[in-house]
């Protein structure tokens, strides 16, 4: 029997969203496509523009993990996102800043009965959401309502 303690790693807590942020929305949908489809789909940066209309530009900057950086374009915004969390297939988080708006955006996945439940959490902060918070809110909720229908047509017609 052997005496030799094994070191754990340590549980990294979950990223979450700024729960007291002006405008926070939390969404989720069901897809009909495997886990391994959807995931790919989702985590594929430079790829979104080909299934989501609302994102002119995407580049992801080197490979895709935590600390990884990505340019995108949508509605107007050019954003850079940090990845602030990774963990393959299950949880993607990334946030930063656009014209004044601090975003955080947890992604999960999770499959059960051959489906993929997929939810997002989104918060907004910053002087234009504060002066704002209403509008903003519902931009906010209505582009991921998008977001979220355009990923199930992909995934499930791929």
């Amino acid at each position: 029997m052997s005496t030799e303690r094994t070191e754990q790693p340590a549980h990294t807590p979950d990223v979450t969203i700024d729960e007291s942020a002006p405008a926070v929305v939390r969404l989720s949908a069901t897809v009909s496509a495997p886990l391994d489809t959807v995931w790919r789909l989702h985590t594929d940066i430079d790829a979104w523009p080909d299934w989501n209309p609302d994102v002119t530009r995407a580049t992801l900057d080197g490979p895709l993990d935590t600390g990884a950086t990505f340019r995108w374009l949508t509605h107007g915004l050019d954003i850079t996102s940090t990845v602030l969390q990774w963990v393959p297939g299950e949880r993607i988080v990334w946030g930063g800043p656009a014209q004044g708006i601090d975003g955080v955006h947890v992604w999960t996945f999770e499959e059960s009965d051959g489906a993929v439940t997929v939810r997002t959490e989104e918060s907004w902060s910053g002087a234009p959401v504060e002066a704002s918070p209403e509008l903003l809110q519902q931009a906010l909720h209505d582009s991921l309502v998008q977001w979220l229908a355009r990923l199930k047509e992909r995934a499930e017609h791929a």
